[in-house]
């Protein structure tokens, strides 16, 4: 028989701060030379011309234009086809 009451659990330090990740601009928006894109992990969206990768996957305008989203098919690593979307940045005219 134990002689001490069972311990409960506690609701302090689970909770994490959120890291506002997600598509920051949409398609047809105008972009400027470094404003963030899409705040991400891994690589659900790839860059394409006129975007660059940050070191923790985000994407970022690396000129100013319209922004465009397209998808591709890319082959995966196994073989398969599988398809990408792509962010681009296009110069306004």
């Amino acid at each position: 028989m134990a002689h001490t009451k069972a311990g409960g659990s506690t609701s302090l330090g689970r909770e994490s701060q959120s890291k506002r990740l997600g598509v920051k601009l949409f398609a047809g928006q105008p972009a400027k030379a470094g404003m963030v894109i899409v705040r991400q992990r891994g690589t659900k969206f790839f860059p394409g011309e006129g975007v660059k990768r940050g070191s923790d996957d985000t994407l970022f305008a690396s000129r100013a234009g319209v922004l465009q989203f397209k998808t591709k098919w890319r082959k995966a690593f196994t073989g398969k086809l599988r398809q990408i979307r792509v962010i681009s940045v296009t110069p306004q005219k």
